[in-house]
């Protein structure tokens, strides 16, 4: 096999595993430890994997957030379950905050029949859910993050900061139990901590394909929300870290 195909065999499986071992690797691509360990060498150095006693993983370190329009066609279907989930959480009359988002348009989309005061940064879902007499929304302002269609900055920090909502709905492009919920810029982290800071119920609407990544900003540990609603292709290992952490963890199926 040549070599660049073989590369190519290891990057798709490490996708798909969250931690593997060489023999694992050895088996899944027919080719012996030697040449396994050199081209694990060489993915190391490019800085594309992990190395660690227990074996070797993607390097998961997310620099930048996606645009808006290159997430939306991305795991529609878990977005769209884990949409459904998050709703049942909301009741008539509440007060909700909703994130940024692809995932949290699916949600606003699953609110339409409830009489609620939204609160939210993101200008899609606020304009969308204008179109409802008996939502009641809020956009919290300022500058516009030209990446994501979603108000940035101190404004929206101190309206964020002044509220008592009952329940705050907050996504991702990286989360783990290790370095919890992340984000790449420092501006984003402060305004998603702002968003859960005060709510009576924190959930985090996350697809399992994100987990695992991390970015240079935390916006909180995972201990500190009271759900986690992610998609049922969270592998076993990653279920049993997840598990007895203190929050509600709601696995969808599409």
């Amino acid at each position: 096999m040549k070599g660049q195909s073989r590369l190519d065999q290891i990057m798709d499986y490490l996708k798909s595993h969250n931690l593997v071992t060489v023999d694992q690797l050895v088996a899944a691509i027919s080719a012996s430890p030697a040449t396994i360990r050199r081209d694990l060498i060489k993915l190391d150095r490019e800085g594309v994997v992990s190395r660690t006693h227990g074996g070797v993983t993607l390097n998961r370190f997310i620099p930048a957030q996606p645009t808006t329009v290159e997430k939306m066609q991305r795991n529609l279907a878990e977005k769209q379950a884990i949409a459904r989930a998050a709703a049942e959480r909301v009741k008539s009359g509440d007060s909700v905050v909703l994130d940024a988002g692809t995932t949290m348009l699916e949600l606003a989309r699953q609110l339409t029949h409830l009489p609620l005061r939204v609160i939210t940064s993101d200008l899609h879902i606020a304009l969308f859910l204008s179109e409802f007499k008996q939502i009641e929304v809020t956009i919290i302002g300022g500058r516009i993050d030209d990446s994501s269609q979603s108000c940035i900055g101190e404004h929206g920090r101190r309206l964020l900061r002044s509220i008592n909502p009952d329940v705050a709905f907050v996504s991702c492009n990286s989360w783990s139990l290790e370095k919890g919920v992340t984000t790449p810029t420092e501006e984003k982290a402060g305004l998603k901590e702002d968003l859960l800071a005060n709510a009576r119920r924190r959930v985090l609407l996350a697809d399992s394909s994100k987990y695992g990544s991390w970015s240079l900003f935390c916006v909180t540990p995972l201990h500190a929300l009271t759900d986690i609603i992610t998609d049922a292709r969270l592998g076993e290992e990653e279920r049993r870290e997840l598990s007895g952490q203190g929050f509600n963890l709601t696995l969808t199926q599409p």
